[in-house]
């Protein structure tokens, strides 16, 4: 079974995530902002990541470059998952390693779509 680590401030965005996920098939993690995730990584490599951009701590765009420069870090794929929806922060993320991007509100067909999109499903 893959492993996909939810990350994001929002309690009810992480539990609506994880339910989806589960429901498609994957064992979920989650952390609540990048530093949790990247101690996360650091004990055992996801297979993917939703991320969320703006968290306290360590943003997704800070954690996504310290996960890129991890051993196996290239290794879990990554869709933010965000409200950040101008071109130059799409670019900046794609830019610094995301896989995908999916726009907030999201719900199940959304992520099942960009899932099988890069492969995960």
């Amino acid at each position: 079974m893959k492993k996909i680590l939810i990350v994001d401030d929002s309690k009810v965005i992480r539990m609506v995530a994880r339910k989806i996920l589960q429901e498609l098939g994957f064992e979920t993690e989650e952390a609540a902002d990048g530093q949790e995730a990247l101690t996360i990584c650091q004990a055992a490599m996801p297979d993917g990541v939703l991320l969320d951009w703006n968290m306290p701590v360590m943003d997704g765009l800070e954690y996504l470059k310290a996960l890129r420069a991890l051993p196996d870090g290239s290794a879990p794929i990554v869709i933010f998952c965000t409200t950040e929806n101008d071109i130059s922060h799409i670019q900046e993320a794609i830019s610094a390693g995301a896989n995908e991007y999916i726009m907030k509100p999201f719900d199940s067909e959304i992520i099942q779509a960009k899932f099988d999109q890069v492969g995960l499903l």
